[in-house]
């Protein structure tokens, strides 16, 4: 007996509204900053300073390209890639782990440097810098706070901005320190302190974008749960070769076998369970596959078979 082929098609784009504008005004005001900073920092004698505009830069690099795949995700399928380009989000967010991986090892190699050639520090320029700085990175934070619990690209953007304000504090109070006892030792020390913060925030980015790069079941979603809910459908016997994963850093597909006894429940069955789908769990693209016959074998049937 032949298999029918059902997709329940419902809306395939549920990104966040665009975030183009943000992307712009932040890697623009990000640029200004991170010249300020290295110019200031190559003055004053700072590591500290020279610390937090390399991961600025780097910064300003992860914003360009998570605004280069949020553009991407956006054109449409073609015959090569049928799904668009929109993993191009996972992809950036990845890069931007990796980046700021390359940033903090380079920041901590020329801290530890310091403290064997301590060289003298201009605490008050210092904090003048990093007091813009947590200005900049405070305003650039906010236009990404509404979309960061939808998107992984998006949340990546807002976490370094979030975190580069942060930052920027504790190199503020680092220049105050410095300015009244003179303790050039705490210039490396605060440098140190950064590279623990970016490495914080960078696990969960990298951990999250290699998961969604392995095609794991997104976050939040219980493949168990999901595989009950399709048991409990309507004239459903059993189910195999269930598969959910992120399409992109903000959608998510399923397919899965069926398997009805009763026979084809028609098309209107396919389409309200890909729309039962999305809205409890979010599932944006659903394809469903119906086989009425127990007795014929199945070659996906296994779930140890992909």
């Amino acid at each position: 007996m032949s298999h029918d082929h059902d997709h329940a098609g419902h809306g395939h784009s549920h990104a966040p509204a665009s975030f183009g504008r943000a992307f712009a005004i932040g890697t623009a005001l990000n640029i200004g900053f991170v010249v300020v900073e290295a110019v200031y920092g190559i003055l004053a004698g700072s590591m500290a300073l020279l610390a937090d505009a390399g991961h600025n830069l780097s910064d300003v690099l992860g914003l360009v390209i998570a605004w280069g795949a949020a553009t991407l995700a956006k054109r449409s399928p073609s015959a090569r890639y049928t799904y668009g380009l929109r993993s191009s989000s996972i992809l950036a967010a990845f890069l931007n782990a990796l980046l700021l991986l390359v940033a903090i090892a380079v920041i901590a190699v020329e801290a530890i440097r310091r403290f064997s050639e301590p060289a003298p520090v201009a605490g008050t320029t210092v904090m003048i810098v990093a007091a813009i700085g947590i200005v900049i990175n405070g305003v650039t934070a906010w236009l990404f706070v509404s979309g960061r619990k939808g998107d992984l690209n998006v949340r990546g953007a807002f976490l370094h901005m979030a975190a580069d304000a942060a930052v920027s504090a504790g190199v503020v109070v680092a220049g105050f320190i410095i300015s009244r006892t003179g303790w050039a030792w705490i210039d490396p020390v605060t440098s140190l302190v950064i590279v623990a913060v970016i490495a914080i925030g960078t696990w969960g980015l990298l951990r999250d974008s290699v998961n969604m790069s392995l095609q794991a079941t997104p976050p939040g979603l219980d493949t168990e749960e999901v595989a009950d809910f399709l048991r409990q459908r309507p004239g459903v016997a059993a189910i195999h070769d269930l598969h959910i994963w992120p399409l992109s850093t903000t959608e998510t597909a399923l397919t899965v076998h069926l398997l009805v006894p009763s026979g084809y429940p028609g098309d209107a069955y396919t389409i309200d369970l890909g729309a039962a789908l999305h809205q409890r769990f979010g599932i944006d693209h659903a394809t469903v596959q119906i086989e009425t016959d127990a007795g014929t074998p199945c070659r996906l049937e296994p779930d140890t078979v992909v």
